[in-house]
């Protein structure tokens, strides 16, 4: 079973909401966007574009690589291919209004054998690409979102049936009620008011413990939490990117993730004067050490994130970050981000932040950005300026 069309139509609605909602400014006619996909996710992508064109913006389709090809890729390109950026894809970057991903793997496992270091190099030279879309976000110029359809691989890898996978995301994303969009900006208005109660915090620290957990987090100056902004679809996460300088203590991951070809699960993570200082992992503990070594930045905090178990209908691991790091269930999930961090957390116009400014408030820089996810039941105490100490978080609710 997969997405009627009536689930397909509604789908592609909440994605042009998220695209809209996500972007600081109105977009105008003839804005450009981009739409990636995934080639089983051909169908939604074709109502999306329709929907696109219906606002008069100029669609640039591009359907992805398969697992075959990016699997020769890797395997038969030399260095100089994988650094290679074309200049027509710095002339699209630096002109798009809007980029919509849909997210449908045919396979979660076909680069498993691939040497990390060729995905890292990678990586690293798309790297430029990343920060001219950055900066056109900051000012107001681009926004994006993304989303997954639902695949026989990602319900295999999830241990569900395609029906069970499927019957997950229309929960998730709210496709199943009369209202999709005006469901989703229901939930948006709600954070809203968390959101603002954490703002009007003076937090010096976050000390976070579970089982397994036991981190210090510092915000930092000039920070504030964000998060429910249409980003993705779905998302239910209220996060900061910390001053990565002030992370202290033990991170446990258990839920597990698929990354680049690789199944990694139950990394527990030390950090000590802001650095991973130990690592270790039940499987994919090789590659998880070579992802850390990806950059300086990649054995730093660049994301600390808490959904409220109250928005999020998510209760089954998806074998999708996406869905994954907004997991409800019983407890809520709290997750860190190693590698990169996000300016829009800056309290100020993002669009002035230099890289000098950013280094100096503790914005993490990297390649990578790894979303680990912790869903045991947890509290999260604030200590504030003035030496007063509250409940931030228990039970898988914020104690707003």
């Amino acid at each position: 079973m997969t997405l009627t069309n009536s689930r397909l139509e509604n789908y592609a609605d909440v994605l042009i909401w998220g695209l809209e909602t996500a972007r600081h400014k109105p977009f105008k006619q003839h804005d450009t966007i981009l739409l990636r996909y995934e080639i089983p996710g051909l169908p939604l992508a074709e109502a999306v574009y329709r929907k696109l064109l219906e606002k008069k913006w100029n669609v640039i389709p591009r359907a992805l690589t398969t697992p075959v090809m990016e699997k020769d890729y890797f395997n038969l390109s030399d260095k100089a291919m994988r650094t290679f950026v074309g200049t027509w894809d710095k002339n699209l970057y630096e002109n798009l209004n809007g980029n919509i991903f849909i997210s449908a793997p045919s396979s979660l496992t076909h680069l498993r054998d691939v040497d990390p270091k060729r995905m890292n190099e990678v990586a690293i030279a798309r790297k430029s690409l990343k920060r001219i879309i950055e900066s056109r976000d900051e000012k107001g110029l681009f926004g994006w979102t993304l989303c997954t359809y639902p695949t026989d691989e990602l319900a295999k890898q999830a241990k569900l049936s395609l029906k069970e996978y499927t019957a997950q995301i229309e929960k998730a994303c709210f496709l199943n009620t009369k209202d999709p969009v005006g469901t989703w900006k229901e939930i948006f208005n709600n954070s809203m008011e968390i959101k603002k109660w954490l703002n009007s915090l003076a937090i010096e620290s976050l000390h976070m413990e579970s089982k397994s957990c036991d981190l210090v987090i510092t915000p930092g100056e000039k920070r504030k939490f964000i998060g429910i902004s249409g980003h993705n679809i779905p998302s239910f996460e209220i996060f900061t990117s910390p001053d990565w300088r002030g992370t202290e203590g033990r991170f446990f991951a258990d839920q597990p993730s698929f990354r680049s070809g690789n199944y990694v699960s139950d990394v527990a993570l030390e950090f000590k004067k802001g650095k991973v200082i130990s690592s270790k992992a039940g499987s994919g503990e090789k590659f998880l050490r070579e992802m850390l070594a990806m950059d300086e930045g990649a054995r730093q905090v660049g994301e600390f994130s808490l959904t409220d178990k109250r928005f999020s209908k998510i209760d089954t691991f998806m074998a999708d970050t996406l869905f994954d790091e907004n997991f409800g269930g019983k407890h809520g999930n709290s997750h860190i981000a190693v590698g990169s961090s996000y300016s829009d957390t800056f309290t100020g116009n993002p669009a002035t932040l230099t890289e000098t400014m950013k280094k100096n408030l503790g914005f993490n820089d990297s390649a990578l950005h790894w979303d680990l996810v912790n869903t045991e039941d947890k509290t999260v105490r604030a200590h504030l300026k003035g030496g007063k100490t509250i409940i931030l978080y228990e039970k898988g609710m914020f104690a707003y």
